[in-house]
């Protein structure tokens, strides 16, 4: 990707970047620290992650929050701001349930809340280096702007 890309497409690639490895650190803005959590991904439901936690989990109570995702690669960045409340809807939590989340919850669905955080804004990175430009990092010289990373602040990552 260069720096060209619009940011619809970067905000595409995170998309596909988060369900090749769907960990983000994520946590409130009440000063606890963020923690790696499992999101999913509903296309029904764009800008919203979810996640599935304890219902006593740090995340729970709900609030402003900042996730930060880094790709399976290291050729992935986002920064996402957003909220974090409490998924009600029986049916999205049915749908999103599967045997990756079983296996955190030994008692079943009844041990488990499904959060979900809507994004309100996002910075995203892609640090694909074109080859011309690998080259000139491994011999010397200066990367231009068609060579390097693409880099989109987005208020939608759908």
């Amino acid at each position: 990707m260069a720096s060209h890309d619009s940011p619809q497409e970067v905000a595409e690639t995170f998309l596909r970047k988060v369900e090749e490895s769907p960990f983000v650190m994520i946590g409130l803005m009440d000063g606890e620290h963020s923690e790696p959590m499992n999101v999913k991904l509903d296309e029904s439901q764009p800008n919203t992650l979810f996640i599935f936690s304890a219902h006593d989990n740090r995340i729970a109570k709900g609030g402003k929050a900042m996730a930060q995702f880094v790709g399976k690669g290291h050729d992935f960045f986002a920064c996402l701001a957003g909220r974090v409340s409490q998924e009600t809807d029986q049916a999205t939590f049915d749908r999103l349930w599967d045997n990756r989340v079983q296996a955190w919850f030994p008692n079943g669905k009844a041990d488990a809340r499904l959060n979900r955080f809507d994004v309100t804004s996002a910075e995203l990175w892609e640090t694909d280096v074109a080859l011309s430009g690998r080259l000139k990092m491994l011999f010397g010289g200066t990367i231009d702007a068609s060579e390097s990373s693409s880099h989109a602040k987005v208020g939608s990552i759908a």
